[in-house]
């Protein structure tokens, strides 16, 4: 009956106004929470076949939607591991249940933002219980290869600030100037001392003493032997010579002062014999804890060691390495990096925090805490560096505000209001036609 249809069609229509509501309602009431996006409700009509001249109302069904793939705005924080994807992707994150049940299986969720501080155990989580997953680098600060379409390669994010961390030294330049009036026959013959500090595997200091001895002339009038016997010592292991070199240097006009060649003595006691690169100016020494590469200048190069004028100078000493440090802070970088700081002025990676991609990210399920769980209607998700790919780049010292636009739900909600007043009237209207009806008897 048409009459009862419409009424029908106007409590359908009460319904579908009551979920639009409750989107509403939901939106609102999330206007402040970060990560949060919002839901929105579709109507779709509902028709039956008329026929004879009659119509018969259908009414209307609804459907609601969380646009998830709508971005909120940043908002600037004080906190480094405070997160925020600045564009497609999403943060790896799982439960704190999860994690203290230890059996190694976390459930990867995902989420756009969060603010992650260190518990009682290092793990980077937030307020609210979720733990930030990441790819755990190796101990040269390397990430490994990982799988890029599962989470097994994925862990909690655990900082230890109680971490030490050392470099080994393995690269020295050596700028020396070697005083030329010394391999004259009126010279001194007296040895130059250069000691250079280095650290070992342990992060301890020790010494590599450098002596240079000048080769006198045989004879007054003799020309200058412009050769000087290198010879290297190590603290570490006391008496063992790491390398005997003979150096001589060039007197021309255009290369004068430079090497002009290096021979090698066969002094050296360790295990394993120096050697020389004429044409990178590399010496390789060997110490307790591995090789040392020591740039002494390759031929006729003016920036290594030198022999000139009358003075013993260390023009310019440098080495990589450095002592035991304490961890004094991280933070994480566009690419998902999360990057140890010492007080020793070093930076090493520990973690890679990848970026979550997938086809249709409004397919998600939605989860409490503004997380989501991966369904047949997202599809396959695969793992991507952050700011590879279609992915965007993480924020630190940020979150990302709710996706709510107030204005704009508080006028959807006066629109709600009409459209629930009348189909009230629509129902009125329709039981005082019923009710005339049944007056026909009467």
């Amino acid at each position: 009956m048409t009459i009862s249809s419409s009424l029908n069609a106007g409590v359908s229509g009460l319904a579908a106004n009551a979920s639009a509501l409750a989107t509403i309602s939901d939106n609102i009431a999330n206007s402040s929470t970060y990560g949060y996006k919002r839901v929105v409700a579709d109507f779709h009509s509902m028709v039956i076949d008329s026929n004879n001249g009659t119509y018969s109302a259908g009414g209307v069904r609804v459907t609601t939607n969380r646009l998830i793939d709508e971005p909120g705005a940043l908002l600037s924080t004080s906190s480094s591991t405070d997160l925020a994807v600045r564009g497609r992707g999403f943060l790896p994150v799982t439960t704190e249940s999860d994690v203290r049940t230890e059996n190694g299986d976390e459930k990867m969720l995902l989420a756009t933002t969060g603010s992650f501080r260190t518990d009682e155990d290092g793990i980077l989580r937030t307020e609210s219980g979720l733990v930030l997953l990441g790819w755990p680098a190796s101990a040269d600060g390397t990430i490994p290869d990982y799988p890029r379409d599962s989470s097994d390669g994925l862990e909690p994010v655990q900082i230890n600030m109680n971490q030490f961390a050392g470099e080994p030294t393995e690269n020295i330049s050596l700028g020396v100037n070697l005083p030329a009036t010394e391999t004259e026959f009126d010279g001194t013959g007296e040895t130059l001392t250069l000691p250079i500090e280095y650290f070992d595997n342990l992060g301890r200091s020790q010494t590599l003493t450098v002596t240079f001895s000048p080769t006198l002339p045989a004879a007054a009038g003799d020309p200058a032997t412009n050769t000087w016997t290198m010879q290297m010592t190590d603290s570490a292991s006391t008496g063992e010579v790491l390398a005997d070199f003979d150096l001589t240097f060039a007197d021309s006009r255009t290369a004068g002062g430079t090497l002009f060649n290096v021979a090698d003595n066969g002094g050296a006691t360790t295990a394993t014999a120096p050697t020389f690169d004429s044409t990178t100016g590399i010496l390789t020494v060997h110490v307790a804890g591995g090789p040392i590469e020591i740039d002494i200048g390759a031929y006729g190069d003016a920036t290594g060691m030198t022999q000139l004028s009358d003075s013993f100078a260390p023009t310019a000493i440098f080495k990589d390495g450095s002592p035991v440090g304490n961890m004094t802070s991280v933070e994480i970088d566009a690419n998902g990096y999360v990057l140890a700081n010492f007080d020793i002025g070093i930076t090493r990676v520990v973690y890679q925090i990848p970026l979550v991609d997938l086809p249709n990210a409004n397919g998600l399920d939605a989860l409490d805490n503004q997380t989501y769980a991966t369904s047949e209607q997202s599809g396959s998700f695969f793992l991507w560096n952050a700011g590879d790919g279609p992915t965007g780049d993480i924020v630190s010292y940020a979150l990302e505000e709710s996706a709510t636009d107030v204005a704009g739900e508080l006028t959807d909600l006066i629109q709600t209001q009409r459209a629930c007043s009348s189909n009230a009237k629509v129902i009125q209207t329709v039981d005082e036609m019923l009710q005339e009806t049944t007056n026909i008897k009467r």
